[in-house]
């Protein structure tokens, strides 16, 4: 995972508040009503170098500590199963870093979780208008390194050389890496490829820990991932759908003011995924240089402060923040109303706001 600032790391998208919308049946007592429900919340800071907020229903204390316990083992073995910068073999895990190690010398084996999410890129990655490649590890490693430098020392901080990057980015195709679904392993043909799934990873494991929630004795949730929120069944305390804000670029972080918001959206079963380049940045003779990379140029983009998408599924939401984020506004709007059950908000340079007709109507509920 690409590392950030403190509490930079915080969530874009916040549960601003978690006041909702109230059906008139949830004013009526009903006798033989489940027994009411009390909301909890708790905070993660060891997984996906962010905080990670779970807010939920649960009948008793006890039964929201258990659920909340396996949520965080998951997001444990999630982190380490997609970090491309750490070596977990000591703690029996085949993560993405030991894919870029050993693969070009032979087919590895992985956790099916992580065969699932490669081939889910390798999938999408053909209609996400080149925007989007997990096999461009090379070229993010350079700028990792150089963005770290630059924080542990900005006076010195320094722009990777474009000669640097290009001779990188003659090693980013996808087709090089083999997946094998049957016996789980991967292979590069490539020797100096590398993957790095940080446009993905988060949104995915925060839709896998959903999953998990909705199945389990607390279905009324939201989670907080930095720049991820994924809420499941309607608030148990009978109102309609969770009230979700999405934070201005510059504004502050966990706050619950208007004057830090740019939109609430009520929803249920939901992701609301934010992309922005004031998230993981660093400064270069004072122009802040941030960490989503254009594949095709090979620097960060800049067409907007940020991009929101709102739809089912944390993993794809993630994905298509990245690539809206990188796509020239005509090719990003096309992408997203090319998509069923997607929707979108975009925050332009001058911090104008423009949405998709659906987003529009989630934001006025």
């Amino acid at each position: 995972m690409k590392k950030s600032l403190c509490l930079m790391l915080c969530a874009l998208l916040l549960a601003a508040s978690l006041g909702g919308c109230t059906s008139p049946a949830a004013r009526q007592p009903d006798a033989t009503a489940a027994p009411a429900q009390q909301k909890f919340s708790i905070l993660y800071f060891d997984t996906f170098d962010t905080l990670i907020q779970l807010t939920g229903y649960a009948v008793d204390e006890e039964t929201f500590n258990s659920v909340a316990e396996s949520a965080h083992k998951s997001f444990q073995r999630l982190h380490m199963l997609f970090d491309a910068y750490h070596d977990y073999t000591a703690q029996g895990v085949v993560s993405v870093y030991t894919v870029n190690q050993r693969a070009a010398k032979e087919p590895v084996q992985i956790d099916p979780v992580l065969m699932d999410l490669l081939v889910f890129c390798r999938d999408n990655q053909p209609d996400l208008h080149g925007a989007v490649n997990v096999a461009m590890g090379s070229v993010l490693s350079i700028w990792h390194a150089y963005r770290e430098a630059g924080l542990d020392d900005p006076t010195s901080a320094s722009l990777p050389p474009m000669e640097e990057l290009q001779a990188a980015a003659a090693h980013i195709s996808m087709d090089d890496v083999v997946l094998d679904t049957e016996n789980s392993t991967v292979f590069f043909k490539d020797p100096e490829l590398q993957l790095d799934v940080g446009a993905v990873a988060k949104g995915y494991a925060t839709e896998y820990v959903a999953r998990q929630l909705a199945a389990s004795a607390m279905p009324s949730f939201v989670i907080s991932a930095g720049g991820n929120v994924r809420v499941g069944a309607a608030p148990a305390d009978g109102r309609a759908a969770w009230t979700i804000g999405v934070q201005k670029p510059e504004g502050f972080i966990l706050s619950n003011s208007e004057n830090d918001m740019l939109a609430k959206f009520a929803v249920s079963d939901m992701s609301i995924v934010t992309s922005g380049d004031y998230q993981r940045y660093y400064t270069v003779e004072g122009r802040r240089y941030h960490h989503l990379i254009d594949p095709r140029t090979l620097m960060p983009g800049a067409y907007y402060r940020a991009v929101t998408i709102l739809t089912a599924d944390s993993g794809l939401a993630d994905l298509l923040s990245t690539a809206a984020f990188l796509l020239p506004y005509e090719e990003s709007r096309a992408l997203i109303e090319g998509l069923d059950g997607v929707e979108a908000l975009w925050v332009m340079p001058d911090e104008s706001i423009v949405m998709t007709v659906g987003a529009q109507a989630l934001a006025r509920s």
